[in-house]
């Protein structure tokens, strides 16, 4: 078979003084940081409908980008082209996972029996090819918002029937999961919200998004899948109120249903931000919570207020995600690049560049976040801050063996109340610049 991107060959490692656009500066697979391997650190994924399935359209104006790969588009021929493409491209890069929506593989048919048929078919040569390759999925999940079915969600849908669609979608996604070996599976509600409280029943919608997901994880078990579920939170954007806000907002969701035990938080940094918060932030509150599980490596434009999906590059955001991500014991996911070029970068060779912008960009937050870490300034200064609650009255608060009383008694007592001991947070930003800089 003729290779698709015959004039790229596979990306090597030449180190940071090379001038090779075709080649990483940073990311160097078997190079041992930590204890493991860069490839063990950062288990980089494909995102198919970005990668594969994303023309450049906006808005505003139409495709700019020919992602055929020799078939005519909206067929079945076509959709063994993008399977062909994505391993040649994974191959070349040295990627190693890739996560799919059932509408990126496949043109959807009028009829689901027929739409399945289509994913049975193509899931078979998507398995011959992850045998050839030895590339594996990280997640799967179900599209449950470009069609108009979905106008007012899915799970939260004021339809009987498209609720009962989007549990047959999510059945088979979760079928397709398991068979092609998925270590996830993802819920990202982006029609479960709502525009305005005039004709929407929050509570109601909620109950309903819950059964759902606790459905889809008692079929999940039954079926085999072991991994993990997946919400990926976002504040808004197609709806303007979506009931997976953030972190916390995701996390309580959970706990309320008693969803818990099963489900952890897929983070994107674009999303964090559309929130109102940090990448570090969203990373932070899954993982003191036990529930980071996996994360979408993008950026946004923060001059904008949408989801611009960009590759990143920001290496002081990527040191933050690393610092979290280390700092849990790893991930039980992956780093998918859920990022898609700009429309005026068009061609085959924009594609791997972004590829290769994105792995550097995390490689070289990988290293200083170790260096941070291992540079222990931030850590000693943390816990020096913390001290009080280490012996005396702290230390019966931290225990529990307090009471309002005795602790009114204590205050009484008091002669004189200095103020706490400095933040000192701009020595801190200036450690983490010496070490990213120094």
């Amino acid at each position: 078979m003729a290779e698709i991107f015959g004039e790229i060959k596979k990306i090597a490692y030449e180190g940071p003084g090379s001038r090779n656009p075709l080649s990483f500066k940073h990311y160097d697979p078997e190079r041992v940081v930590a204890g493991k391997s860069m490839r063990e650190h950062l288990p980089f994924a494909m995102a198919w409908w970005h990668n594969l399935c994303y023309c450049g359209q906006d808005m505003f104006g139409s495709i700019t980008m020919d992602k055929s790969f020799g078939a005519q588009p909206g067929i079945m021929t076509h959709a063994y082209s993008k399977v062909d493409a994505g391993f040649e491209f994974m191959q070349k890069l040295g990627i190693d996972y890739f996560c799919f929506h059932d509408t990126d593989l496949i043109p959807e048919a009028c009829d689901i029996n027929e739409t399945n048929a289509r994913l049975d078919e193509l899931s078979d040569y998507i398995i011959k090819k992850m045998q050839e390759t030895g590339i594996r999925c990280l997640w799967g999940t179900a599209n449950m918002f470009s069609s108009p079915r979905y106008l007012s969600g899915a799970g939260s849908s004021n339809s009987a029937d498209v609720f009962a669609f989007a549990a047959a979608q999510v059945k088979k996604a979760l079928d397709l999961t398991v068979k092609l070996g998925g270590r996830g599976y993802v819920f990202w509600g982006g029609r479960e919200g709502y525009e305005t409280l005039l004709n929407t029943d929050v509570k109601f919608e909620q109950e309903n998004v819950a059964y759902l997901m606790k459905m889809a994880v008692a079929y999940g078990r039954k079926i085999g899948f072991s991994g993990d579920f997946y919400i990926e939170p976002k504040p808004k954007e197609p709806m303007k109120h979506q009931y997976d806000f953030d972190a916390a907002t995701s996390i309580g969701f959970l706990k309320q249903h008693g969803l818990e035990k099963d489900f952890k938080l897929n983070i994107e940094s674009n999303h964090a931000t559309l929130a109102g918060h940090t990448f570090q932030h969203e990373l932070h509150i899954a993982s003191m919570n036990g529930m980071l599980g996996s994360v979408d490596a993008n950026s946004g434009d923060l001059l904008l207020g949408w989801d611009t999906d960009e590759f990143p590059k920001n290496v002081y955001d990527a040191t933050m995600c690393m610092y979290e991500i280390l700092k849990a014991g790893g991930l039980s996911g992956g780093l998918n690049f859920d990022a898609k070029n700009r429309r005026a970068s068009y061609t085959h060779e924009d594609m791997f560049q972004a590829y290769i912008l994105g792995m550097d960009t995390f490689a070289l937050g990988l290293i200083k976040a170790v260096a941070l870490i291992e540079d222990g300034r931030i850590d000693e200064f943390v816990k020096e801050r913390y001290a009080s609650f280490s012996t005396g009255i702290g230390a019966k608060i931290r225990r529990k063996e307090t009471t309002l009383e005795k602790l009114a008694d204590y205050a009484s007592e008091m002669k004189s109340l200095e103020l706490p001991g400095s933040g000192r947070q701009e020595y801190l930003e200036s450690v983490v610049n010496s070490i990213l800089f120094g």
